[in-house]
């Protein structure tokens, strides 16, 4: 995945470290999303029996937390991946 989005000049991020400030209390390492694509779109990857109603809910924390737009969470433990992929969107 991560060499197809780059192949097509995407700058990809993997494993990145986000920063949070909560309540006046900055944390250095708030959460690593899995991928960051143009600095636009958060990829969250699992590869899990059922996607759990908290999975969505971490990617549209993170998309708000990011000030992000859209956040995609990918299941590859599917037979079709087109039925493993969420879209969430942040305030659209």
């Amino acid at each position: 995945m991560y060499y197809e989005l780059s192949k097509h000049n995407l700058r990809i991020s993997r494993q990145k470290a986000i920063p949070v400030l909560w309540n006046d209390v900055k944390m250095k390492l708030g959460f690593r999303a899995d991928l960051i694509v143009n600095d636009k779109v958060i990829i969250e990857l699992k590869s899990v029996e059922n996607i759990a109603p908290v999975h969505p809910k971490q990617v549209l924390t993170y998309v708000r937390l990011t000030d992000m737009k859209l956040g995609l969470l990918i299941n590859f433990n599917e037979a079709l991946i087109k039925n493993g992929i969420k879209r969430i969107v942040n305030n659209l």
